[in-house]
């Protein structure tokens, strides 16, 4: 059953197993598929996890793509190859050019910074900073680039520690001289890094450009290669000063958009224009050799500006995501457990039900630091239009007005880092740092092209290309 040390059929079992035996194909066959109905599929047969079914051929196609075809709708299978791959990019020592900006990148994992494991299947983070310059020569073009890999972690698994070392690294690159910061990252809770850096590193006289991709550099439609190259073309020349996201536009490769760092959420999870600024516009929209500002109100580049890196923290922070129905026990066993403080993401204007009254009530007394936002994401808690928001105002809840859940809690997590006054951290709260609080709304921000109506129809025949 071995080949060159390897299971010939490796990850294969069951049914799929003993049907591959019978057609006389292996892992790395290159076959063409003929299945019940007719159809022709023409790749690679690739790995399967132990951890998946047993019913079910996997090949990689001409086109990039996985599919699975079920054992009982394979008819036949040719092989016409065989060639085992390896996916592995050679790091390569980037070139330097004296008439270029220096910029830094920082790998912290993620999708542009990760490919697909085709022996479970799965997107793992394995790409350094130098590997991604082997990926995207374009970037000797734009800066001379030093890579520095400080984790290479998936984003679900970044916290309040690795945004402490993050921070920090910044701040030392920064006063290293470097022109630019880029901070490689998956996409799924750059939001929160982006806001929790937006507090942690402040004052920076060069721009901090978080980036990521929604899809793997090993598939036809990834946007690794050109978000990283819009993300280094930012940090190495453009004039915006601030913490901010830099990924695609619109679902097409023509732009990327740069989106404030306390102001920014992640609102699809698979298309390529996942992020959206909220509450406001995007700062400046990225083209391969231009930078369009959409608005005058930034923290410009100035080299002169010394940087200041405040990383003090208290992880003991949440949010609740308010229900209908919510049991006041929730409350009273975060009290139980510890927590110094609260993110409500509340319905409306920023309510909740009533019988959390007394619970919220009692968790104010013992210490606890309760604030309000609404999980409509757009618009402002105003907890003074109705009787339910002026009760809670009585017990000590206090509204953020239209900061976003995500970014009150990095910011109350920031906060309780320098005090335990609950006077001084509700002051702290609501003074804005990096317009995470906004005086209104943009007229023309807030947009949903709700699909089938006139309207949306309207535009989009009008736009189509």
């Amino acid at each position: 059953m071995a080949e060159s040390g390897h299971d010939k059929l490796r990850g294969y079992r069951g049914r799929a197993r003993a049907r591959l035996e019978e057609l006389g194909v292996k892992v790395w066959s290159d076959v063409r598929l003929v299945n019940s109905a007719g159809s022709v599929f023409e790749g690679v047969i690739l790995p399967r996890s132990g951890t998946f079914d047993d019913l079910h051929i996997v090949l990689k196609l001409k086109n990039g793509y996985n599919v699975g075809i079920h054992v009982d709708r394979v008819d036949s299978v040719e092989e016409v190859g065989y060639k085992e791959a390896v996916y592995k990019i050679p790091e390569k020592e980037f070139p330097s050019r004296p008439d270029l900006p220096k910029v830094t990148l920082l790998g912290t994992g993620g999708t542009i910074a990760s490919r697909l494991d085709y022996r479970t299947g799965a997107v793992i983070p394995a790409f350094t900073p130098g590997e991604l310059y082997g990926a995207v020569p374009e970037l000797a073009d734009i800066c001379n680039l030093t890579t520095k890999k400080i984790f290479g972690v998936f984003s679900e698994n970044m916290a309040w520690p690795e945004y402490k070392i993050l921070a920090e690294n910044i701040g030392r690159e920064i006063n290293a001289g470097a022109d630019g910061i880029v901070v490689g990252h998956g996409t799924d809770t750059m939001g929160h890094t982006a806001a929790v850096l937006s507090f942690m590193v402040q004052n920076s006289p060069v721009p901090i450009v978080l980036v990521g991709s929604q899809r793997s550099s090993d598939r036809p439609s990834s946007d690794a290669a050109l978000n990283l190259i819009h993300a280094v073309r930012t940090a190495a020349w453009a004039d915006t000063a601030e913490v901010q996201i830099c990924m695609f536009g619109p679902t097409s490769d023509s732009y990327a958009l740069l989106h404030r760092g306390t102001r920014c959420r992640k609102m699809h999870s698979s298309y390529r224009s996942t992020f959206r600024t909220v509450g406001d516009i995007p700062l400046c929209i990225v083209e391969d050799d231009d930078f369009k500002y959409l608005t005058n109100d930034y923290l410009r580049r100035d080299p002169e500006r010394e940087v200041m890196v405040d990383t003090a923290h208290d992880d003991r922070v949440t949010i609740l995501y308010y229900y209908p129905g919510m049991k006041p026990d929730l409350v009273d066993a975060l009290v139980e457990k510890g927590y110094r403080g609260i993110v409500i993401a509340g319905t409306g204007l920023g309510h909740v039900n009533s019988p959390l009254y007394p619970a919220l009530e009692r968790a104010i007394s013992s210490g606890v630091h309760i604030v309000m936002t609404v999980q409509t994401l757009w618009g402002f808690a105003q907890m003074y239009v109705y009787d339910t928001g002026r009760d809670l105002l009585d017990i000590g809840v206090v509204p953020l007005d239209n900061m976003l859940p995500e970014t009150a809690l990095m910011k109350l997590g920031w906060v309780l880092g320098h005090t335990d006054d609950h006077s001084e951290v509700l002051a702290m709260m609501r003074k804005p740092i990096n317009r995470e609080i906004t005086e209104r709304e943009p007229h023309n921000g807030y947009l949903i092209l709700q699909g089938g109506l006139p309207e949306t129809d309207e535009f989009i025949s009008s736009h189509w290309k």
